[in-house]
C-alpha cells in the first residue's frame, strides 16, 4: 500500500529538482538556438548557460539546505536537553515540511516526558519527606527522653513506616506499568465471597486509620462499609489480585472523603458479556466537580475537593486512583466517575471472558 503523500507532490523536493533540470535544459536549448541564429560563438553561449544554470541551482539549493541547517541546529539543542526549541517551516508542502513536523512532534513528546519526570521526582520527594520527617521526630523524642517507647509511640512510628511501605509498593506498581512487565492471571471466581474478603480487610484498615482533627487524632471507626452483590451467586472472570487493587484503592479513596458516620457502598452487578462484571463504589462525601473528573485518575492528583475532615486531613499520595485505572486498563475494562445525586460514584466495567474473534 502506498503511503499517502509519498508520490510526486506539486511542491515536493523531487518536483523542485525535476523542475531545475527541465529549466536548465530549456535555457541551454534556447541559448543554442540564439547562437545559431545570431552566429554567436559557442563558447560564449556555453559560459552564459553554465552561469545561468548555477544561479538557478544556487537559488533552489538554498531553499533546500537552509531548512536542513536549521533542523540540524534544533536537533543538536534537543539532544543537549533543550526541549523548547522548534523548527520553523512546518507548514511547507514538501518533504522538508514533513520532517519539520516530525521533529517538532518529537520535541513536544520529549518536553512532556521531561516535565512528567520532574513532577514525578518532586512529588515522590514530597511524599517520602512527610512520613520520614514524622518518623524521625518520633524516634528523636524517644532518644532525647521527651517521650518513652510505649506502645502508643511505637504505633505512631509503625504507622509512618507502613505509609512508606505503601508508597514504595505503589511506585513499584507504576514502574511495572511503565515497563510493560505486568501480565494478567485471570480466572473465574465467585464475587460475593471475594468482595467480602476485600471489605473485611478494608474494615480493618478503616478501624486503624487516624485522621487529624481540631481535637486531636481520632480513629476512623465511624465509616460503615456496605456490600451489595446481585445475584448472590454472581461469578466473574478477572485477575483477582489486580481487582483487589482496584476495589481497595476505591474504598480507601471513598473513606478518606466520607463525612463522620458516613456510608461507603460497594455494588456488584452482572456485566453485558459472559462473566463480565460491573462494580460501583459510592460514598457520601462532597463528590467530584465535573471539571475535575477527567483528572482524578492522573498520578499524584489529589484534586481540589475539600476534605470533610478539614484542611489537616490526610489526602493520601494521589496514586490510588491511578493504580485503579491501570489495573482496569490491563483487563481492557473501563473506569470513570458516574453521575450521582450525592457524594462520589465511581463505576468499573470488566469485560469478563475474552471472546474469540471471527
Amino acid at each position: 500500500m502506498t503511503r499517502p503523500g509519498s508520490g510526486l507532490r506539486p511542491f515536493s523536493v523531487k518536483a523542485k529538482m525535476s523542475t531545475l533540470v527541465v529549466v536548465s535544459v530549456f535555457i541551454t536549448t534556447g541559448l543554442l538556438m540564439v547562437a545559431v541564429r545570431t552566429r554567436t560563438e559557442l563558447r560564449f553561449i556555453t559560459v552564459f548557460s553554465v552561469i545561468a544554470t548555477l544561479l538557478i541551482t544556487q537559488f533552489v539549493a538554498h531553499g533546500l539546505t537552509a531548512p536542513l541547517e536549521e533542523m540540524t541546529t534544533v536537533a543538536r539543542s534537543i539532544s543537549h536537553g533543550d526541549y523548547t526549541r522548534r523548527v520553523s517551516g512546518a507548514d511547507r508542502r514538501d518533504e522538508l515540511g514533513d520532517l519539520a513536523q516530525t521533529i517538532n512532534r518529537m520535541a513536544d513528546d520529549l518536553e512532556a516526558v521531561d516535565r512528567h519526570r520532574k513532577e514525578l521526582v518532586a512529588n515522590v520527594s514530597h511524599e517520602l519527606r512527610t512520613p520520614i520527617a514524622a518518623l524521625r521526630a518520633v524516634l528523636e523524642n524517644v532518644v532525647d527522653g521527651v517521650s518513652s517507647a510505649d506502645p502508643e509511640t511505637m504505633r505512631t512510628a509503625l504507622k509512618q513506616t507502613e505509609r512508606l511501605g505503601r508508597l514504595v509498593e505503589t511506585l513499584l506498581d507504576l514502574s511495572r506499568l511503565d515497563n510493560g512487565v505486568v501480565t494478567l492471571k485471570a480466572g473465574r471466581f465467585e464475587v460475593w465471597p471475594y468482595l467480602s474478603g476485600v471489605l473485611k480487610e478494608a474494615n480493618l484498615a478503616v478501624s486503624h486509620r487516624r485522621l487529624p482533627s481540631g481535637s486531636g487524632n481520632h480513629m476512623r471507626k465511624d465509616v460503615h462499609l456496605h456490600l451489595d452483590v446481585s445475584p448472590p451467586e454472581l461469578t466473574a472472570h478477572a485477575d483477582a489480585e489486580r481487582l483487589h487493587q482496584v476495589v481497595a484503592n476505591l474504598i480507601d479513596n471513598a473513606v478518606k472523603h466520607s463525612p463522620p458516620h458516613g456510608r461507603v457502598t460497594v455494588l456488584a452487578r452482572r456485566g453485558p458479556g459472559p462473566e463480565s462484571l460491573t462494580l460501583e463504589v459510592m460514598d457520601e462525601g462532597p463528590g467530584i466537580p465535573e471539571s475535575e473528573r477527567h483528572r482524578v485518575f492522573e498520578r499524584f492528583n489529589r484534586g481540589e475537593v475539600p476534605s470533610p475532615h478539614g484542611p489537616g486531613s490526610d489526602g493520601g499520595t494521589g496514586l490510588g486512583l491511578a493504580i485503579a485505572r491501570w489495573a482496569v486498563d490491563l483487563h481492557g475494562g473501563r473506569i470513570g466517575v458516574a453521575e450521582s445525586v450525592r457524594g462520589c460514584r465511581i463505576q468499573v466495567t470488566l469485560p469478563g471472558v475474552p471472546q474469540p474473534r471471527g
